[in-house]
């Protein structure tokens, strides 16, 4: 992922205004932060990528509403793909994402570069228990539950950057983690607690 300092950011936010094609600097800077978060709340390769699509033209049709006030360009851009992971969800009635494969090991012998790209992240997902059966305990709770989880514990934001992404108060945030690992105990093995708190 290419990284920018604030200050570069600043500049190029400013300059993604008034010419689209700057843009494509912060898409790269946050493209694949933004696609792996979304990776996480929705455990669906190909809606993650359109999501994260979605996310990023969003962003440039509204960057003039952007405003620097203490909260870094790229908590807007998960606060953007949060809401589009809640739309999604209200628009489908919350039903369950697709299961994901994990026997489909030629899959990437036979499809395009593209595809393979696709199919790296998929087994990404797949090879990860932890993820897999965390996702299912998620997928039982409330969507504020699940933002805060997905950020904590597979984003590894701290919790000042969550209170950014989500304009909550951080007591709010260590009280909403507090409820959702009670949830998350009462639904999946200890082991897998365990993991997720080292």
């Amino acid at each position: 992922m290419m990284h920018t300092n604030n200050f570069d950011e600043r500049e190029l936010v400013d300059r993604a205004r008034k010419d689209p094609a700057a843009f494509g600097r912060l898409f790269d800077a946050h493209y694949d932060a933004i696609l792996n978060y979304i990776l996480h709340r929705t455990a669906d390769v190909h809606l993650a990528h359109e999501l994260a699509s979605n996310t990023f033209f969003i962003a440039l049709r509204k960057l003039w509403q952007f405003k620097w006030r203490k909260v870094p360009f790229s908590a807007w851009l998960y606060r953007i793909a949060s809401n589009e992971v809640a739309k999604h969800y209200r628009q489908r009635k919350a039903t369950p994402t697709r299961a994901i494969d994990l026997e489909r090991e030629d899959f990437i012998d036979h499809h395009s570069h593209a595809d393979r790209e696709i199919s790296e992240a998929e087994r990404k997902v797949a090879e990860s228990r932890l993820f897999l059966e965390l996702h299912r305990a998620l997928q039982k709770m409330s969507a504020r539950y699940q933002e805060v989880v997905v950020l904590k514990y597979f984003e590894n934001k701290r919790i000042s950057e969550i209170a950014e992404i989500t304009g909550k108060a951080e007591g709010t945030i260590k009280s909403l983690l507090h409820r959702a690992h009670k949830q998350l105990r009462e639904q999946i093995e200890p082991v897998f607690l365990s993991e997720m708190e080292s």
